[in-house]
């Protein structure tokens, strides 16, 4: 378990490796961040895929050292990703090849996850076609298309949804279905109903902003990450 440098073009970012027991090549699971950055939290999911068997890798998305805060507002740390699509593409896919360059890793079982923004990052990951990614999670996530040309999605999708979650409201989990079925996906939507933005985060407790921890929907999402990742690595 070790923090691990890696770059896209010539900015250098810091992710976190955990390896599981046992001789590799491991199939990885990456996991991207939510808008305050890469962070402990990421980095204790690494390391519960690890104990699973899985290789997890905590990418970052904002570069070594830039970090923002949990209980602030981190727009402007998100907001130029948001605004650069074909950008954040290009440092995802760096991830990816952090990944397959990784001698401990096997190449053909790679699949993403990701929190909030991070489950933008797992869908546009899928939405770049790229061949490498045999599964794309988004928990919480947002769903905005990307505005770049369309590309068959070859990953399989998994979406774990808020019916209540006002950034993702029904409307747009709707469109999004419509969006990987055009895509020719295998795709599966779950909505947990009464059930808010961040329901994975322990600390989320603003219920008048939409933000809301949720027991169940942690550990009935978590289940499902668990069936999922069975049958796709």
């Amino acid at each position: 378990m070790t923090l691990f440098s890696y770059f896209d073009d010539i900015d250098e970012l810091e992710g976190f490796f955990a390896l599981p027991q046992g001789e590799g090549p491991h199939p990885c699971v990456l996991i991207a961040h939510n808008w305050a950055g890469q962070s402990e939290a990421d980095n204790g999911v690494a390391r519960k895929l690890a104990a699973m068997g899985y290789a997890g890798f905590a990418i970052d998305v904002y570069g070594k050292g830039t970090r923002g805060d949990p209980m602030a507002d981190n727009g402007h740390l998100m907001g130029p990703w948001m605004a650069d699509r074909a950008g954040l593409q290009r440092r995802l896919l760096a991830a990816v090849d952090a990944a397959v360059a990784n001698p401990a890793i096997d190449s053909n079982r790679i699949a993403i996850i990701g929190y909030c923004f991070g489950g933008l990052c797992a869908l546009d990951v899928a939405r770049s076609g790229d061949a490498r990614i045999k599964g794309a999670v988004s928990f919480h996530g947002v769903y905005a298309p990307t505005g770049l040309p369309t590309q068959p999605i070859t990953a399989k999708v998994l979406v774990l949804h808020g019916w209540d979650d006002p950034m993702t409201p029904p409307d747009a989990t709707v469109a999004l279905g419509h969006e990987l079925n055009a895509a020719g996906a295998d795709w599966q939507i779950h909505a947990y109903g009464h059930t808010m933005h961040a329901f994975t985060a322990p600390q989320a407790a603003n219920p008048a902003g939409g933000i809301q921890y949720s027991a169940d929907a942690d550990r009935r999402s978590w289940q499902a990450l668990t069936n999922f990742l069975a049958e796709t690595l």
